[in-house]
């Protein structure tokens, strides 16, 4: 396998509510065919650090996606050839490099997921990191997301307040399954 990591605990102390392996995304049918999270080396242990810092306000990330095959993300843009959200996958996703997360927060104790004002992958204004639809406390959860994440070295997407990146993305090949090892996409 190339520089990826796999983000599962114990390893990361985190939640994994990975999207595209269950019907519960955009395209309304699963898109991986296992549940698993994987980042760069680069990436991981940046997501390692915003781990602590959370943790320090009895927090826990909650993983929606990380590494997205570009066969994936070609699935994706087929559903909806949207640039507003969706990187166009002739241009690359941060994804497909391994170097973006989409993450949320939840409660330590309780486990419950703060309150973000929508749910991941909402195509809509509403989901922008401006946006001052949501109530009062969504759009301070989000800056507190925005804060953690900011804090521990990544970049963020001003259209989706899920959606982190490392800076300068493209300096990551692109990885298509097949080359990853990964094993997310069906032969």
């Amino acid at each position: 396998m190339t520089d990826l990591v796999e983000i599962a605990p114990p390893r990361f102390d985190v939640s994994l509510a990975l999207a595209y392996a269950t019907d519960d995304n955009v395209t309304g049918r699963p898109i991986y065919r296992r549940a698993a999270c994987y980042l760069h080396r680069d990436a991981a242990s940046l997501l390692s650090r915003a781990i602590d810092l959370a943790d320090t306000q009895g927090l826990k990330l909650i993983i929606f996606d990380g590494y997205r095959p570009v066969e994936a993300q070609w699935e994706l843009w087929r559903q909806c050839p949207d640039p507003t959200f969706l990187a166009d996958p002739r241009r690359g996703s941060p994804h497909s490099r391994g170097v973006a997360v989409d993450l949320s927060l939840v409660d330590r104790e309780t486990g419950v997921p703060l309150d973000m004002g929508t749910g991941f992958d909402d195509l809509t204004p509403r989901a922008f990191h401006g946006s001052s639809a949501p109530t009062p406390t969504a759009q301070r959860n989000r800056m507190l997301l925005l804060g953690l994440m900011a804090s521990a070295g990544w970049d963020h997407y001003l259209n989706e307040w899920w959606h982190y990146q490392m800076f300068t993305p493209r300096r990551y090949p692109l990885l298509w399954d097949s080359a990853a090892g990964t094993g997310l996409m069906d032969p």
